[in-house]
């Protein structure tokens, strides 16, 4: 037995050389930190003595434990064997146990956040501000967070988030066909004037000049008006003159037939206290003006945040909104980084980009991907005197921090709904707490005729009919899309019709699903009807099922040594990852309550093992029936049955968390609903392994506060706060609106 020392800058450094000399079953004895790094003691696990051998070698005899005495006639050898025996196996489950936590640890970030500090420093060397930059790094995907170097993979994670909290238009006409007046506003010099010209250009080309007026309210600067009225000519359409202080309904009458009405706004200092007034004047009357302001992307960050700032206050104390931008004098800026995160913290939707005095040609659609691409390719280094990208000094935490989690907030609620199958029905369901018991169970009934919609349900997962343990109800059935995704909205069990053929028709009848997962066999008339369609089914069952094989009947457990082996599939279980390593082999089986005298169903029985992913250590063992003839290959059926397991778990935690007392008056069933959706949104964000599930999960794991060893508890919980905040909002916001 040799002990082999390694000595490495970090914990992954050293584990790198501990995997190059002993391989991947090495054994770590021990592990510390140093001046010069961490240092692992480790050794092969083929070089761990057996008893025999470790006899050989002279160890000294073990000492009978105070109290107790040797056996009398007790073979000393043999006493010493097995106590060494007992040693070493204790010793080898505990170093195993020590490898696998310590190989977990790998995918985690260093002390220091090593793979954060790179994505800080690469936002801050782009010119995106710390608080950017720190609400980024706070939904680190754990997939990303112990990477050394920002590779290809990771700078396409960090693009995906900058250009998802960029909103801009899905194409031109979206802005183009919409009829009304849009008023351009801002401080002086921005670009008023020059925009509405290339606005209004770009309308013409596309509408004509018949249905379009210019109108300015700049009485103040000279040649204000002449400026605007050379653009009018040069487009033929008519231009109307509107004092400062006029309202915009005062033109309405000569603008009749006018379908696009665009007003050049006289510029002010956002210090101004005019500008209520001006936007006020704007708003006047019974007509609807869409504000859309022009921010000078050359123009320091400081004065465009005051900007931004004191217009929407200005906008919101007229009585108005203002949520549209456009950012001028691209061409003068250094760097487009500063005034993208402007726009990108305050939620504002990001029209068209200017970039020169051409009309209408220097001005483009503004494309958050494009435009973010040339933000991070445009980095300048920072200073060796900067302060540390891992403590930023944010000086806009506060509202500015509760905007950015509000808006990460409704960015997740959104990428939910585009996701999930019936999250909106899971929503609605939502929304019945807090009403009284009558309103719940007349809105629940209503909702649910109507689940699921039309072309959702292709398949079914059915719970156990049994309740879960400790609780008095039974976990609801799942429906299944096309893609096997869970529909968000279980369907209660004691809703559906009596009888497992009856169900199983039903859902055919009304939903054309063609695939059912079970737990436990079909009876004896749901498995002829089952034969007798050609549907694809697949059971989980237990071990002790008592099957013909080869002429004899058999556990399926004892059969385990004469299934062939078929290879393994990477899965999840109890919210980690594992192999699942698969055996099959041909059996006859009888349905439940099946008559004696019928002869046997032709299916193939899987056997699977769990094992952990890391130390390779078995976890649980699973068995599964399906047809002999089966139309797909069985592997995603038999995954699809084992990482539903937990689904009753995630529920039963669920529905704990959401007592009564707490959440108001909440019938048992709109409960058991609320419950078992979040356990199921929260399994499928677990299970998906594509980039969205990726993003999305880190996006809800930070703003549940952090990270859990179980990864899908802690999505669950993180679900459950999403939903509450989002109840208080939604609530706040209909007494605001009662009482107002």
């Amino acid at each position: 037995m040799s002990v082999m020392r390694f000595l490495g800058a970090n914990s992954r450094e050293a584990m790198r050389q501990v995997r190059a000399a002993l391989g991947d079953e090495a054994l770590i004895l021990a592990n510390r930190h140093t001046e010069q790094g961490v240092e692992i003691l480790a050794m092969a696990e083929s070089a761990t003595p057996t008893p025999s051998e470790a006899i050989r070698q002279k160890q000294p005899e073990p000492e009978a434990p105070a109290g107790q005495a040797m056996p009398t006639g007790a073979d000393p050898a043999q006493a010493q064997v097995q106590a060494f025996e007992a040693m070493s196996a204790r010793l080898l489950e505990e170093m195993r146990d020590m490898r696998a936590l310590l190989a977990r640890e790998r995918s985690r970030p260093e002390t220091g956040g090593a793979a954060s500090e790179q994505f800080v420093r690469v936002m801050l060397e782009a010119g995106f501000s710390p608080a950017l930059a720190e609400e980024v790094v706070a939904s680190l995907p754990e997939e990303l967070a112990g990477v050394e170097a920002l590779d290809e993979r990771a700078m396409a994670w960090l693009l995906r988030q900058l250009s998802k909290r960029l909103e801009g238009l899905d194409d031109e006409a979206a802005f183009m066909d919409r009829a009304g007046i849009v008023a351009l506003i801002g401080p002086t010099g921005v670009g008023k004037t020059t925009t509405t010209a290339k606005l209004t250009a770009r309308y013409v080309m596309r509408h004509g000049t018949r249905p379009v007026a210019l109108v300015t309210t700049d009485s103040f600067r000279i040649g204000a008006h002449e400026q605007l009225r050379i653009y009018s000519r040069l487009l033929d359409v008519p231009m109307y003159a509107l004092n400062a202080d006029q309202p915009v309904s005062d033109l309405l009458e000569r603008m009749k037939g006018k379908s696009c009405v665009i007003i050049d706004t006289v510029g002010m200092s956002q210090r101004d206290q005019r500008v209520i007034e001006q936007i006020g004047h704007l708003r006047g009357g019974n007509t609807s003006v869409r504000l859309v302001l022009l921010l000078n992307s050359a123009s320091q960050p400081e004065t465009l945040e005051e900007v931004v700032v004191r217009y929407r206050q200005a906008a919101q104390a007229a009585g108005g909104e203002l949520n549209d931008c456009i950012i001028t004098k691209l061409d003068e800026a250094g760097r487009l980084a500063p005034v993208l995160d402007i726009v990108m913290r305050h939620g504002l939707r990001l029209l068209f980009v200017s970039h020169g005095q051409r009309v209408p040609e220097d001005m483009a659609l503004a494309e958050p991907v494009s435009l973010i691409e040339q933000c991070l390719a445009n980095r300048v280094p920072l200073a060796r005197s900067t302060t540390s990208p891992t403590a930023p000094d944010i000086s806009s935490r506060g509202a500015g921090n509760l905007l950015g989690q509000g808006r990460r907030l409704a960015t997740v609620l959104q990428a939910l709904r585009q996701r999930l199958p019936a999250f909106d029905g899971l929503e609605a369901v939502w929304n019945l707490l807090g009403l009284p018991a009558s309103v719940q169970q007349q809105r629940l009934d209503a909702l649910l005729a109507d689940h699921p919609r039309a072309g959702q349900a292709h398949g079914m997962l059915w719970s156990e009919r049994r309740r879960v343990p400790g609780e008095h109800w039974a976990m609801p059935d799942v429906a299944l899309n096309a893609q096997g995704t869970w529909l968000a909205l279980p369907l209660l069990q004691h809703r559906q019709v009596a009888g497992q053929q009856a169900r199983l028709e039903s859902v055919l009848q009304h939903h054309a699903a063609g695939v059912h997962l079970m737990n436990g066999l079909p009876d004896a008339e749901a498995g002829d009807w089952l034969e007798h369609q050609g549907l694809s089914w697949c059971s989980q069952v237990r071990g002790s099922l008592r099957v013909t094989h080869a002429g004899e009947r058999h556990s399926l457990a004892a059969l385990e040594s004469m299934a062939e082996a078929a290879g393994q599939v990477r899965c999840r279980f109890r919210g980690a990852p594992a192999r699942l390593m698969l055996a099959t082999l041909p059996v006859e089986v009888n349905f439940k309550g099946g008559r004696r005298e019928r002869s046997g169903f032709d299916a193939q029985a899987w056997l699977g093992e769990v094992r952990d992913a890391e130390s390779g250590k078995a976890l649980a063992r699973r068995y599964w029936i399906v047809p002999a003839e089966l139309s797909r290959a069985p592997e995603p059926l038999l995954l699809a049955l084992l990482q539903a397991d937990v689904l009753p778990q995630l529920a039963r935690r669920a529905w704990q968390h959401l007592e009564p007392t707490e959440a108001g008056e909440l019938r048992a069933d709109v409960r058991l609903l609320m419950a078992s959706g979040l356990a199921t949104v929260a399994a499928h964000l677990d299970l998906a392994e594509d980039e969205a599930a990726m993003d999305l999960r880190a996006e809800l794991l930070g703003l549940g506060g952090g990270r859990r060893r179980r990864r899908d508890v802690a999505l669950l919980e993180s679900l459950l706060q999403l939903f509450l905040v989002r109840d208080a909002i939604r609530h706040l916001g209909l007494g605001e609106r009662e009482t107002g």
